[in-house]
This record gives structure tokens, sequence and C-alpha cells, in this order.
């Protein structure tokens, strides 16, 4: 799985036993949205983790070649994320096929 540059790399933690890599530690950090999920697909990842709920808007999820998850949460601060993190484990044990997006966490824009 890759986390996005939007994700506290100390969040690694929460995630178990899953084997995670982040975008700042591959060097690609600030690289454009499109062409960091190809990056991710070529690079063999299977998950996209993100808190960017307008990558889905922005991105033709169906052709990824990567699971795409995406946080509905507030912001990305890491207390904010903690309490999601059963949802997110949930989600992660689905083994979500590529070219799927999963939204995690129940926050909407009023």
């Amino acid at each position: 799985m890759l986390l996005d540059e939007d994700i506290p790399r100390a969040f690694i933690r929460d995630l178990g036993n899953h084997d995670v890599s982040t975008v700042v530690d591959l060097g690609w950090a600030s690289t454009k949205n499109g062409v960091l999920l190809r990056l991710a697909a070529a690079g063999g990842f299977e998950v996209f983790l993100t808190a960017d709920r307008n990558m889905p808007f922005q991105q033709n999820v169906p052709a990824l070649g990567l699971a795409l998850v995406v946080l509905a949460v507030p912001n990305s601060r890491i207390e904010t994320i903690r309490p999601v993190v059963p949802e997110i484990l949930a989600a992660l044990n689905r083994r979500p096929k590529a070219g799927t997006l999963t939204m995690v966490g129940n926050w909407r824009v009023s």
C-alpha cells in the first residue's frame, strides 16, 4: 500500500502488519495526482490511501490500476484519522480490487 503525503507518516504504526510505503519516502512528494497514481500502479502498489476527497472526481478510478481508499475526515491530522482506523483496516482486509474506490469515514461537507 502507498500512503499519500497528506497523511502523517507516523500513521503507519496504526496500520498493523500491512506493508506500507509513503509517497515522501519514495521521493514522489509534490508529484501531481495523475502522475503519482501512474507511478504507484507501475511500482506494483495495489492500494493508494489518501485524505484527498477530491481525487475520485479528478481521476478515472476504474482505469487507475490500483484501488483507491479515500478518508472522509475533516482534516488529515493523526488524531482525526485514528478514530477511523478500524474502518480502514476492515477496508484493507477486504483486499480492494484495482479500479475500485472505497470511502472510509463519514465526514461530509455541508
